[in-house]
């Protein structure tokens, strides 16, 4: 059962970082945001971590246009990950 909650947990880091690095091409303009493939890609990864983040996001500062939630988020997983270990 924890490795089943270990592999899960991996998983879910991939789908914050995936999150992050379709923020960056969005806001980079290298990715078109109107084709409907990356919307239903976007929804998906906005439905999967926006409700951890944002409770994240209310109790950390916000540094000069900088989200640090994903990167707090990751390495709680890690240590959640390192306990069941």
């Amino acid at each position: 059962l924890l490795s089943i909650i270990n592999y899960i947990i991996g998983i879910y880091v991939w789908i914050v970082i995936a999150h992050v690095i379709m923020s960056w091409l969005i806001n980079f303009n290298i990715i078109n945001a109107n084709n409907n493939f990356i919307i239903m890609f976007l929804q998906f990864l906005y439905r999967a971590t926006e409700p951890v983040l944002s409770k994240i996001r209310r109790i950390l500062p916000f540094f000069e246009g900088i989200d640090l939630s994903p990167v707090v988020l990751i390495i709680f997983l890690w240590f959640v990950q390192e306990v069941i270990e």
